[in-house]
């Protein structure tokens, strides 16, 4: 599954990687994004914006069911084929920005977090699907999944599932209406394992409240 993650990116290297524009004024990093809280993604109604959304999908059909409950992460397995999923799946698909995301790895009767990033400390997109729903105010708010697969070979030492990080050369493709759903269910695999990393954080960021630089820094 993925639970949390980083988004600390500055907006120059986001807008150049995503040719997409970014408003400085929901240009905030974050270091320990969780379930609920906005954040950056382009939709694929708006290619070319990047925007915030909530993070926990409710499917159309459930806008205003206070007894529907929003769901962070769809399974790549199942996603085209659940109720709750496959209308997004085929109609309405986003990019999730992110920099590195964070797992946890049984030890004893605990958990030790850890961080996963590219080598190349660069941002990248999971796979997501997206719906717009009411807010409390009444106003139009998407909310989005993160799609997860099996763990590769470096996250299956910490974890069964990750999330789905698209290349870049697939990000426009999982963006596209027009692409086969075989296609697109094509794109949802493991990235290779030698092109992450993983390290040791501190268990701060076990609460959801704690945001802060430090966070990615690896334990000594």
């Amino acid at each position: 599954m993925c639970g949390r993650f980083t988004m600390a990116t500055n907006p120059a290297a986001l807008e150049e990687h995503f040719h997409a524009r970014l408003s400085t004024a929901i240009a905030v990093p974050t270091y320990n994004a969780a379930p609920s809280q906005a954040q950056l993604t382009i939709l694929n109604d708006h290619p070319d914006a990047i925007v915030r959304a909530a993070w926990g999908f409710v499917p159309a059909w459930a806008d205003g069911r206070p007894d529907v409950k929003p769901l962070i992460n769809a399974r790549a397995e199942t996603v085209a084929t659940k109720p709750f999923f496959r209308d997004a799946f085929k109609r309405r698909r986003c990019l999730v920005f992110a920099d590195g995301f964070y797992e946890w790895k049984r030890a004893g009767k605990g958990k030790i977090p850890y961080r996963i990033a590219l080598k190349t400390e660069e941002p990248f997109a999971f796979a997501g699907i997206w719906s717009p729903v009411h807010d409390a105010q009444g106003e139009v708010q998407p909310t989005f999944a993160i799609l997860t697969t099996e763990a590769n070979a470096l996250v299956a030492q910490i974890h069964t599932r990750m999330p789905v990080i698209l290349r870049e050369q697939d990000e426009k493709d999982w963006l596209n209406p027009s692409l086969a759903l075989a296609a697109a269910q094509a794109l949802l695999v493991p990235l290779p394992a030698a092109l992450l990393m993983a390290y040791e954080v501190s268990p701060k960021v076990n609460s959801p409240t704690y945001n802060s630089l430090d966070l990615l820094q690896p334990v000594a």
